[in-house]
């Protein structure tokens, strides 16, 4: 995915009183979805990727930041999605959910660590020879690997300082980064020079009718995924149902202009058909620098990023698992995924997430490319994360009618009408952008669309197979007597014992 806050699913410890301002709780929402590694992809498509992001903006990244924010102000206790959708479905559904915003991100780890493959090669003075070393399957595998079980170890160990790590990640490999490019673009463009991409208005809205025009675009969804992490933080506004919505406003308005401007600032100074998913926005940051005079910032860049993306992994690599450990033990997974170390950290899933980060890193080698892995692996993540998306809206609208006395601080404007419509959008534009990811693109050699189709399928039964497995064999043993006691029982529970 980007890119994003804690997601153990908890709400966060209570404030004495209301402390965020809109514009702060916007900017917690920006920093938790903006990313700049995903912006090659859409580059391919030109002025139209500008539409993209906005009906992506419209149709996915409100209705989730809405909708999140009515379930978790509604059902606060311990489980987040798990929470949710087990409250609306019951709990199969609700640990399929929580598993997939689990492993997608187990899944993502490969796809941002390419980038900070990437992003280290860059760092060297020749770019011939930085682009060589980027795409040498090889190497990227080796700092994969290493950059990962790094991170890895470091959790084991309870590293107490990956919040400042994460912060600084994000300001000097996220922030600083994004405002150069856009910047730098606009300068660029607005001096007269000829640029790599057509600017016609007629060119903003894409054709539709050609299959190889949105499959791409599926992945523009992502970029906004992870908005329901931070919906915890509406009961720190003073007037949920004022401010939340406009802080909303403007975090989608940031963002969208990050990735609009970043993108075409990238198609401005490299031609269509020399975009590279994992190398081209180093080789156009290489490019810009050297245009304004300043070659030697793009080696700075080139640490910033890799900076980010490396403080990011650190803090991801124990934040997701920790969700899926606390719904574990209540009964959820077996014994062995339970175990901690004395720092409190789960062991044993972090050993099976970093067993499937290495299986999945090997596709860097066995695929045609280091771009082809790379495609591969995201559309895979783009298609758990979806299906648990459209477990979330589904849940949101049979709560708004199964629970309608459930007292919720934030509610989505406009009634069960304004729900059928916020939450129905979401689903809906999740199911499209599902089925749309299986489609093999165009644009980017993935060798077979045959084999890729089926790495795809495969992928999905395996990995959303596995919970409905591991559910079907739970014992009554596999729950931690302490946790169960201090796991709150659903609302449907509740009434079957009364």
């Amino acid at each position: 995915m980007n890119k994003k806050p804690s997601t153990d699913g908890t709400p966060r410890r209570a404030v004495p009183a209301a402390t965020l301002g809109v514009f702060t709780l916007a900017m917690i929402n920006v920093a938790a979805i903006v990313s700049l590694r995903g912006l090659p992809a859409e580059t391919t498509y030109g002025l139209s990727s500008a539409f993209y992001y906005l009906f992506a903006a419209l149709f996915f990244l409100v209705p989730v930041s809405l909708v999140a924010a009515e379930l978790t102000t509604g059902w606060p206790q311990k489980g987040g999605v798990f929470r949710w959708v087990g409250e609306a479905f019951g709990t199969r559904l609700g640990f399929l959910a929580i598993w997939l915003q689990w492993i997608q991100t187990t899944i993502w780890f490969p796809t941002v660590l390419t980038f900070a493959a990437v992003s280290i090669a860059f760092i060297g003075p020749n770019q011939s020879w930085d682009s060589a070393l980027a795409a040498n399957s090889h190497y990227v595998l080796l700092v994969v690997l290493l950059v990962y079980w790094l991170a890895t170890l470091l959790n084991l160990r309870g590293m107490s300082t990956s919040g400042s790590i994460t912060k600084w990640g994000g300001l000097l490999g996220t922030v600083v980064p994004a405002a150069l490019l856009v910047l730098m673009g606009l300068v660029y463009w607005l001096q007269g020079n000829a640029i790599d991409i057509s600017m016609q208005p007629g060119d903003f809205f894409p054709d539709l009718s050609k299959f190889s025009n949105i499959v791409l675009a599926a992945s523009i969804f992502l970029f906004y995924a992870g908005m329901e992490m931070s919906a915890v933080h509406v009961k720190d506004v003073r007037n949920p149902g004022r401010d939340y919505p406009m802080a909303i406003g403007i975090a989608a308005v940031l963002t969208v202009c990050i990735f609009v401007f970043g993108t075409l600032a990238i198609g401005f100074i490299i031609p269509t058909k020399d975009i590279n998913l994992v190398q081209s926005l180093l080789v156009a940051f290489d490019r810009l620098f050297a245009y304004f005079n300043m070659p030697w910032l793009g080696n700075v860049l080139a640490v910033f990023l890799a900076f980010g993306v490396l403080a990011q992994v650190v803090a991801w690599v124990g934040g997701p698992s920790k969700g899926l450990l606390q719904v574990g033990k209540a009964g959820y997974l077996p014994r062995f995924m339970q175990r901690t170390n004395g720092h409190g950290v789960q062991v044993g899933i972090l050993l099976l997430q970093g067993g499937i980060v290495t299986l999945l890193s090997i596709l860097f080698v066995v695929l045609p490319s280091v771009q082809t892995a790379y495609q591969v692996i995201s559309q895979l993540t783009i298609i758990l994360y979806l299906i648990m998306y459209i477990l979330m809206f589904a849940a949101a609208i049979y709560l708004r009618h199964k629970e309608p006395q459930v007292r919720r601080s934030f509610r989505v404007p406009g009634g069960n009408v304004g729900m059928w419509i916020v939450a129905g959008l979401g689903l809906l534009s999740s199911v499209l952008a599902l089925v749309f990811s299986f489609i093999p693109p165009a644009q980017i050699p993935v060798g077979s669309p045959a084999v890729y189709v089926g790495i795809l399928i495969a992928g999905v039964v395996i990995f959303a197979g596995i919970p409905l497995v591991i559910y079907a064999m739970r014992k009554p043993t596999w729950a931690d007597p302490a946790a169960s006691a201090d796991f709150e029982p659903f609302g449907w529970e509740e009434k079957r014992r009364s």
